[in-house]
Formats: C-alpha cells, structure tokens, sequence
C-alpha cells in the first residue's frame, strides 16, 4: 500500500525549505554616496571631476560621488562643518583657521605645498600706487578669510601699516575682478587663475606676491566624524590628488585644455601661466609643520578679525 504520509510530508518539507531561504536572502547593499565641495580654484578636484576619475576609482568600492560648487573656502567649511558636504577640495591656509575659530569639528587629511607666487596684490598700470605704503586709506578688494586676507595683512604689516589702515571691500574673485576692472577699487587682492586672468587681460602692475610674506600652503578638510567612519574614502581620495598633481605638472598643456572651459573658458596659455604659480605637490599633514598656521591666526586675532585665540595644532589629523 502506498504511503501517503511521505506524500504529505515532500511538499510541505519543500515548501518550509523555501520559505527558510527567502528568509536569509539578504538584501542589495544599498550604495554610499561621498559628497564632495570645491571651488572654481580647486584645481586637483576640478581635474579629477572632468576626467571621471575619482568616481572610476570610488566606484570599484560601490561608492557614489556627488559635486557641490561653492563660492569660496569659507562657506564651504562652513558647509562641511554642519554636514552638508563630506569632503572638501582645497581651501587656502587662512579658512582652516577661521574654522577653528568657530569651533568646527574638522580634520586636515592632506596639503598642497607651498606656492607664494600664486597669490598677489595688483593694482592698475596707471595707478598713483607705488609701494605698499601707498596703500594707506585706499580701498582694496579681498575674499574675506581667504589666503589672499592673510597676504593683505603680511603686506601691510611690511609696510608698516595695520589693516584698520585700508578700507577693506569683502568681495568674492568675480566681484572683485569686476570692482577692479570698473575702477571701483584701488587694488585688488587675488589668487590663481584669477591673477594670471586679469594681469594678462587688463593693464595691472604687481605691488606684492606671497614671496617672503605668505608661504600659501592649501589644505584638504572633512568633518571629524567622516574621517573616522570612512578612512578607506580618505586614502582612495587621497591617492587620486597625488596622481592628479603628479599629471598636472608632468603634462601642462593637455592640463590647461581641459582645466580652461571649466575656468570661465580661460585660454589655454593663461591657464598653463596660473598653474605654474602652483605646486599642485599633495603630501601629509604634519602638525609640527603648522608654524605658519599659527603666525596666520596670531595674525588675524591681533587684527580684530577673529573673535578669539586659536591654537593651530588644536586639529585633528588623518593620516595616509
């Protein structure tokens, strides 16, 4: 006689081992996403943004990479600092410290070395300005807290003069090159590529650049939270900044045309010309290497610029 009990027992066997199954099937890891910020100016990001190649590189690890523009170093931090923005391109030595200021929860993860002479203080051909000293009342065009406020600072104290010496038009780089072109300003205080732009487009003469007043170094920041839950980010980002500089330098003119339509399609010689001014050389933090951070902060508090003292080796620091 058949036995039906085996009958009974094959399916409902079989369909416990299904439901089992469905069960540990897990589901799709849901990919993450590193939201990176950056400026006209960042150049190494810029690059990798263009060429694709940081998300080729993030994407092997199933990570995602969105770009957010800002308009200068100082809202960018301040983006990074309420986690709008997970990483951020180079800002110049001033904004870090800024940041601190404001008690930002920030870590340094990499640096560009110096490059003094891609920041400079210009003036018009035909201006009665001869000397720093000149300078003394004028009005001068400059980012608030960007490198270029530090130069002023430096200059001005070279001369002999304080910054309450100057009258100060806090600017962004477009509306200062506008302010100087339509002779808004007495002198403008810019960087790269926007210093090479207008020196070449428009009749200027140099009074200063960064050589023996500002060193000019440009650093890389996330918050102190993503650092440490993401360090395999840092170090893939970390990498595709060095090899970006290393090509920058190794082929300048294939550089300059792809960098010029993303630069307000600058010519492809003035771009070649800023990049020059720049190291695009991307090393390690070292905090004992943070003197002129502190001759910066000492710099802006002894002006009135920052509400209070600040410790530039109070950071936080990822290494490589």
């Amino acid at each position: 006689m058949p036995n039906t009990s085996n009958r009974v027992r094959r399916p409902l066997f079989a369909g416990l081992v299904a439901a089992l199954a469905c069960c540990f099937i897990l589901p799709a890891q849901a990919r993450e996403t590193v939201r990176i910020g950056y400026q006209k100016s960042s150049t190494l990001i810029t690059l990798l943004k263009a060429q694709g190649t940081l998300e080729q590189a993030l994407g092997k690890d199933g990570i995602d990479v969105t770009w957010h523009e800002f308009p200068s170093g100082l809202p960018l931090l301040e983006a990074l600092n309420i986690g709008n923005v997970d990483v951020s391109a180079d800002v110049a030595d001033t904004v870090p410290i800024f940041a601190q200021a404001a008690q930002a929860k920030l870590t340094y993860f990499a640096e560009e070395s110096p490059s003094p002479s891609a920041q400079a203080i210009v003036v018009p051909k035909d201006s009665p300005i001869q000397q720093l000293a000149d300078l003394k009342g004028k009005k001068v065009a400059v980012t608030k807290a960007a490198g270029t406020h530090y130069l002023l600072i430096a200059a001005l104290s070279k001369a002999g003069l304080k910054f309450s010496d100057i009258e100060p038009a806090y600017l962004s780089p477009a509306d200062g090159r506008a302010a100087f072109e339509n002779n808004k300003v007495d002198a403008w205080v810019t960087w790269e590529p926007f210093l090479t732009s207008v020196q070449r487009q428009l009749p200027t003469r140099t009074l200063a650049d960064g050589a023996g007043l500002a060193s000019y170094k440009r650093y890389y920041l996330t918050s102190t939270p993503y650092a440490k839950a993401h360090p395999e980010v840092l170090k893939r980002v970390y990498q595709q900044l060095q090899q970006a500089g290393s090509w920058i330098k190794a082929n300048p003119q294939e550089a300059a045309k792809v960098l010029g339509p993303l630069w307000g399609n600058l010519d492809a010689a003035t771009v070649e010309a800023a990049n020059a001014h720049r190291s695009y050389q991307v090393e390690p933090v070292n905090a004992n290497q943070l003197g002129e951070q502190q001759k910066i902060a000492d710099a802006f508090f002894a002006a009135g610029l920052l509400p209070k003292a600040v410790d530039a080796k109070d950071v936080e620091i990822w290494k490589p």
